[in-house]
């Protein structure tokens, strides 16, 4: 008996939503399944802005994929009706030779990206709320700016329904099996179990569960967001006068920020770059804030945005997702190459990523192979390294 679908989505969080609706425009018989609302806050892909940037401080193979991002943006966007994106230029500050900075502008002049490179006194001549040390530069990309995670959900949902995908909310996945033979899979939930002939797995903090036998080792790390109410009101921080920022301090840790976006009683948006991930599950993340990390977060604020932490307002957490080397897990399930692809262990940068992530899952689903540099990405890249660290440890134990 033939499978009910072409395709069956597990996790329609940014990068599911995107598959789900890569697939339907393509015509596949998709069906897509979500432990929860649609849009919902339980996961990585909410807190209302995301950073997205194009010289890329992590690795410079991410720009092509970056470049193909904002092109899809600008195409949900005009499909969708919904305003997803908001340029309003980015800085990447810290001292010359720190990672954020040098890394970024390695990306820049390797891809060619448009950027400037600014010292200290002209961040503080054109962005009056920065105040940075004396060695300390910036670059500054008129390209970069922020995107709505949950509008950039919805907006993937709503066009994947208009060319017909069948859409499942509130339905937890409680296993899945590949069919004898390799003729597909079979996919269970709460409800019902059903079939198709590939599946793509999408499942944010929920992979070690899900990808038990993918061989990857996924750390889930719990992070902060924070909204201040800086001194003075919000005027110097609004978009046309506040880009986003990375800022690397002199021990590494990087603090990150926004405009304010959400009017005057919104606040500003800040939070630390992967600092004080503590280990944890979807069950049992500690959706708490104590007073002393919103006073953490305002103290690092104070030395480079002094005015902004006003008044602690909110915190909203989430979850990163991350890997050993903090790239993505992007391909073809290594046990289930036939059947299952895998899009994972986005480890705290992979939202501004969505929509060419949902490309690829439908390249590799329904063709097998993509034209997208995903090499970085590959899913064998741990067993590869497990295997050279044994060699290596036999070697050593024999001499």
């Amino acid at each position: 008996m033939a499978p009910t679908y072409d395709v069956i989505v597990l996790g329609l969080g940014g990068m599911g939503s995107a598959a789900v609706q890569h697939l339907a425009e393509r015509g596949a018989r998709v069906l897509g399944l979500e432990r929860f609302g649609p849009a919902h806050a339980h996961g990585s892909s909410h807190g209302g802005s995301r950073i997205t940037r194009q010289s890329y401080f992590e690795d410079p193979a991410y720009v092509p994929l970056l470049l193909r991002a904002y092109e899809l943006y600008d195409r949900v966007e005009r499909d969708s009706g919904r305003e997803i994106a908001l340029l309003c230029g980015g800085m990447m500050v810290g001292r010359p030779e720190c990672r954020t900075v040098a890394g970024a502008v390695r990306s820049a002049r390797q891809w060619g990206l448009p950027h400037e490179m600014l010292d200290a006194r002209e961040i503080r001549r054109r962005f009056p709320t920065m105040h940075p040390h004396d060695d300390e530069v910036a670059l500054y990309e008129a390209r970069a700016g922020l995107l709505r995670p949950e509008t950039t959900v919805a907006a993937h949902l709503q066009l994947a329904a208009q060319a017909g995908a069948e859409l499942r909310f509130e339905e937890p996945v409680t296993g899945w099996e590949e069919l004898a033979g390799g003729r597909g899979v079979r996919v269970h939930t709460a409800e019902n179990s059903c079939t198709a002939g590939h599946l793509v797995i999408c499942p944010g903090a929920w992979a070690p569960g899900l990808l038990a036998d993918l061989g990857v080792p996924i750390r889930i790390e719990r992070q902060v967001m924070y909204w201040f109410a800086p001194e003075g009101g919000t005027e110097p921080y609004l978009p046309r006068r506040q880009p986003v920022f990375v800022w690397e301090e002199a021990d590494g840790v990087q603090v990150y920020g926004f405009p304010a976006i959400d009017g005057p009683s919104g606040g500003v948006k800040v939070a630390f770059f992967r600092k004080n991930g503590a280990p944890c599950t979807p069950d049992t993340i500690d959706r708490a804030v104590a007073p002393a990390e919103a006073e953490e977060m305002a103290a690092a604020m104070r030395r480079v945005t002094p005015t902004l932490p006003g008044t602690f307002l909110r915190a909203v957490t989430c979850m990163y997702s991350t890997t050993p080397d903090e790239h993505f897990v992007i391909g073809r399930h290594p046990a289930h190459p036939g059947t299952t692809t895998v899009a994972c262990g986005f480890s705290g940068h992979g939202f501004k990523f969505a929509p060419v992530v949902g490309e690829i899952m439908a390249d590799l689903a329904l063709d097998g192979r993509t034209a997208h540099p995903i090499g970085l990405f590959d899913p064998h890249r741990f067993a590869a390294a497990a295997t050279t660290e044994a060699a290596v440890g036999a070697r050593g134990g024999a001499r």
